[in-house]
Formats: C-alpha cells, structure tokens, sequence
C-alpha cells in the first residue's frame, strides 16, 4: 500500500515541485495524496508525502500524513497484527477515530517509542516526525518487503522515498548511473547485488532492512538495528516442529488475509503459493481469486500441476497466457517504472500476473516469496543437509533418497555430488555460475569472488540466513513490489511474517527434509488443502521462461536497435554482444545472461533519455 517520500532541506519545494512529487507516487498510491511541512527547531524545512493505496479502512479518515497531536506519519505496508495490538492499546487507554492500522502504528509509537517497531508484524516503511522534539525516524520492516531508498545531497537537502523516480523529482536532478553495480549484475547475477549497500545510482543507498534511522536536529543520523534473526535451535521431535510450524502458517496466512478489498493469490504450479491458497481458502473460509501464467515451452510448463491445484480448490480462476507481441515495449516500459533492470525474467511474469489482476479490480495479492529461503527449497540446501547428517548411522539411505528425489532434476555441475560439501565445504562455486565467462563480455574484466557472513555453525542454516537477509529475499521483494506497484497491486508475502520465521529457525535443520523430500514441513502443513501430486511432487520449477520465446534477435528492426550506439558500448563489448545475439542460446544460464544483457541496454538508453 502506498507511496512515501520526504525532504530535509533549507526552505520547502513549490507548489509546482510538490505537485511533480505526488504525480510520481500516483501509481502507489492512486485514491489519495496528501503533503505535510513544519520547521523544525534547527531551522530546516520538513515536508512529507504520502500517495494512498487504499487496503484496510477505505475512509479517507485514514488518508496520510496522519496527524495526531504532536505526531505526523506516513507509511507505506500493513500492520498485520494491528487487531491485536489495538486491543491491547484500547487497555492501556488509547482511544481511536478509525478502524485501520495506520492509527494503531501511531498510537503504539505513542505509547512505547522506539520499542514498538518489535511488536509489529507486518511489512512498513514510514516516516514519523515528532513536532515537540523536531526528531524525524524513518523505520524499515525486518525483511525489506517495502522500499525506502535515501540520498543526501549534502546543502540541497536529506532526501527519502519509495522509490528513484520520487527522489529524482524531489531533487530535479538525474541521479548518475553505478556502472560498477550494472557490471556486478551482468556478471554474476542477483545474488550479489546487496553486498555492500549499493544500487543501480550512485550515492543513492537503501535504508536497511529490521533498521530505523533517527534524524535529530543538529545531529549526525543515527542508525539504530531493531531485530536480527538467530538460529536457536530447541530440542523437539518431528511431530512437535510439525505442530509448531503448523500453529505459527495458520495465523500468517490468516493475518496477511485482513483487508476491505478482495484478495487474489497469484498462483504456480508449485508448493509455495499452493499451501498459501489452500489454507485460505479451506480452512480459512476466505473468497480468493487465482491468476497464473502459463508458458508454452514444456520445460517451464506448469500448466497441468495449476489445472490440479485449481480443480482441488474450485475457485474463480484467470490463466494469462504470455504475449509474444510488443515484449520490448512492455519490457522498456517495466524498466522505466523499475527505475533498473529487473533481477530475472520471472519479474517480467510477475509484472504481466499483477497487469491482469488490476485490470480485474484486485488492489492485493498474496504471493509465495520467503518459502525457500525459510522451509529449505534449494537444490544446494539439501546437500548441505547431507553434510550435516554425514556422521548418521542411515547416511548412505539418505544418499540414495536424494538420488532418487531432488538429485535427479539437478543442472548445476557443481551440485551434482551429494558429497560436495562434506569434500568442500567452504565451496560456493555454484553459486556464480558462469561467471567467468559471462565477465569476458564485459569492456574491463570483472572478478568479484562470492562472499559469505558466518551467521551461524550449522552450514545449512547459515546459507539459508544469507539467502534470507542478504542474497535472494531482499532482490525478490525489491522486483516483487515493483512489478506489483506499477499496477497498484499490493503484494504480501505470508512466508515472511517474523513469528513464522522465528519459529522455523528455533526447528533443528534435521525436520526440514523428511522422507527424501525438501521443505517437508510445508509439505506436511498442505495436507488436506492441496493435492498430493503438487506436494509429494519432487522437482523445483521456479516461474519461468526463456527469453528468446519473446524475442526474434535476428530480425532486422530488433537487431537495429539493440546494436545502436549508446552508454551499453562503454560497459559491453560490441563485438561479443553481436556475436552472442545470432548464437544458439539452448542453455538456461546463457539465456538468463542474454535478459540481463537486453534489460542493462535498454535500462541505461531509458537513462540517457531521462529528463524532468
């Protein structure tokens, strides 16, 4: 829900600069916009934007910014357990003139301080000002589901917003392209893009995830960590994780239901989004809608195991099957909204899902992100799995189960050996795969080994914790949100509710995979709401599809323009590029490089052109 954005500066924007502001939050936010300003004791201009996507309490009297004596908010997401925590202000004495999550946010700041950023559940970015004090915090949620990039422009001003485009308005200035970040994704991919902190801009940053930032007048920013994941495991038995992990989905996906719209699921083949619709719709009473892609090519055709899932649940249903005409205008518009290249062509395919379920009148959706990273659904994660059971009496029964489950549909050379990290367990070469030889495109060579933070002893849980908090997750949810939010849709993530999370990560990593099968608690949890040949199905199949079903890259006009001269030449050797266009792209991996290639391209033309 929502568009936020603010400026610290010496005087206010005019009118003029704050009705440019709000019309580039518009489709954040289309029912509402709102602007606040105030001086604050050190003599700077504060000034607040909000743009509204109405979710819970549709009346405008939860329009933003959202004033109550000496506090001012605007935010951006939902306080799932907002029932709760208003039951629990109401005893403390907290009156309230409306029935969302918005006042409740303000009233629990009231009440606790910076202390209420750990009772909440949910997804937020939002900025709270206090008038008495002048203190401005801005708090992020614990996973990063909802954006707030800053930029401080030193004299011009301390900007925030949900997105680039709202801070390049707020500053009338185009922020310069990172070329280092553009070469780090071309070469190896997602999963090292948030090392260090950067995005596609230079001196543009990410307030981090589970992190507030206090801004006091006449001090340095201080940055203040709220909450940090630990794997703390409990001795339990199966059945007694089982019932724990059954407990704490049922509330998640029963909180993430609460809103005044209707609720559409985008719905897969696969297990995650599966367990989500079912215990929805079968156990929680809740009226969903499902939308789902479906792909012609038969190595990401999920179509038979959605016609399934979608006859076990019988409820109203729209199947989008992908254009192949106008895919680089609607890719060139993607990258104009997405202000970078998307992670992966999946995000094309979420772009086009949420295109439908707003042409439909959905403004939410309900999504299966996190479920990997916190069940364990990785190829790598059940080798490490292995390594960790390697001194058990059953090891070899283990390996042979894997042989016949997971191992079988595995493509990466490097996970191929269910010893691969007993033998080495310090190896990650899997992980860029392809790298070298995709640096070789590139006008300076790029080399940038992979890099893991120890966050725990157990090596299963410690990969998983740097896919959740570092490697996947924080990128995912970066695409997932925009390509959601370029068509008004709010996305939420049930996987990623921290009680959920929390009490996985207290299960001791031996319950995660039972009877030859990855993420068997989840499994397990689908029982009676999802068809067994969805959850008993042992082949990960992500969304996907090849990107040159799209496009025809030996067709003249296509050719013309991609080898046009541009910024793209001073990053990518023309030559190489050429050459790669008329080659036969068979493997999945050259087909991921070639998007990647095609989205840098058009991202840094769409630059070049910016203009306010």
């Amino acid at each position: 829900m929502c568009g936020i954005a603010g400026r610290l500066a010496a005087a206010p924007l005019t009118q003029d600069r704050r009705n440019a502001v709000l019309n580039r939050m518009r489709r954040r936010g289309p029912d509402g916009a709102g602007y606040f300003q105030s001086a604050r004791p050190d003599g700077r201009s504060l000034e607040l934007f909000h743009s509204r996507l109405s979710i819970i309490d549709l009346d405008t009297r939860s329009d933003q910014p959202f004033r109550k004596g000496p506090l001012t908010l605007i935010y951006n997401g939902e306080i799932y357990n907002y029932v709760e925590l208003r039951r629990e202000l109401e005893a403390l004495g907290h009156e309230f003139q409306t029935t969302g999550d918005t006042e409740v946010l303000l009233e629990a700041w009231r009440a606790w301080g910076l202390e209420a950023i750990d009772r909440l559940v949910g997804m937020f970015a939002f900025a709270l000002h206090e008038a008495d004090t002048g203190r401005l915090t801005l708090v992020r949620d614990r996973f990063g589901e909802k954006p707030l990039y800053l930029w401080d422009r030193g004299e011009e001003g301390f900007l925030f917003a949900s997105e680039v485009k709202t801070l390049a308005a707020l500053a009338k200035a185009r922020p310069d392209v990172d070329r280092h970040q553009l070469r780090r994704y071309l070469v190896n991919g997602y999963k090292g893009l948030r090392r260090d902190g950067r995005t596609f801009f230079q001196d543009i940053r990410e307030l981090p995830a589970a992190h507030a930032m206090v801004l006091d007048p006449g001090r340095a920013p201080a940055l203040i960590r709220y909450w940090t994941l630990a794997y703390r495991p409990e001795d339990m038995s199966p059945e007694d994780a089982q019932e724990r992990v059954d407990a704490a989905l049922w509330t998640a996906v029963s909180r993430t239901l609460r809103a005044d719209v209707p609720v559409a699921v985008r719905l897969s083949g696969g297990i995650d989004s599966n367990v989500v619709a079912g215990l929805a719709h079968h156990r929680m009473g809740a009226d969903i809608t499902c939308f789902s892609i479906i792909e012609d090519d038969w190595r990401y055709d999920e179509s038979a195991m959605i016609s399934e899932a979608l006859k076990a649940l019988n409820v109203r249903n729209r199947q989008i099957r992908i254009p192949r005409e106008g895919f680089l205008d609607r890719l060139d518009d993607m990258i104009g909204y997405f202000d970078g290249p998307p992670l992966t062509i999946s995000y094309y395919l979420h772009y086009l899902v949420s295109e439908a379920i707003h042409q439909d009148g959905f403004k939410m959706a309900l999504g299966g992100t996190g479920a990997d990273e916190v069940f364990s659904g990785y190829y790598d994660h059940y080798l490490f799995w292995l390594s960790e059971m390697r001194d058990e009496a059953d090891f070899d029964d283990l390996v042979a189960g894997w042989r016949e489950s997971y191992g079988r549909f595995v493509r990466n050379p490097y996970l191929q050996d269910p010893r691969a990290f007993i033998d080495r367990p310090t190896a990650r070469d899997h992980i860029f795969l392809g790298a070298d030889r995709f640096s070789e495109f590139l006008a300076e060579p790029f080399d940038e080994p992979h890099a893991e933070i120890a966050f725990c002893d157990a090596p299963m849980r410690n990969r998983m914790m740097n896919e959740l908090v570092r490697e996947t997750v924080p990128v995912m949810l970066h695409d997932d949100d925009l390509a959601a939010m370029r068509w008004s849709v709010e996305n939420r993530a049930p996987y990623l509710d921290k009680d959920l999370v929390e009490t996985l990560f207290q299960v001791p990593s031996r319950h995660l995979i039972q009877n030859n099968l990855p993420k068997y608690l989840l499994r397990h949890a689908g029982k009676g709401v999802v068809p067994d040949t969805i959850l008993d199905n042992p082949r990960k199949q992500g969304i996907n599809a090849p990107v040159t079903s799209f496009v025809d890259f030996a067709a003249p006009n296509v050719r013309d323009r991609l080898m046009q001269d541009g910024a793209f030449f001073d990053i990518v050797k023309r030559d190489r590029f050429e050459a790669f266009l008329s080659s036969d792209i068979e493997r999945n991996s050259d087909s991921k490089f070639l998007f990647s290639l095609l989205a840098a391209r058009m991202f840094l033309d769409r630059h070049e052109a910016w203009t306010e």
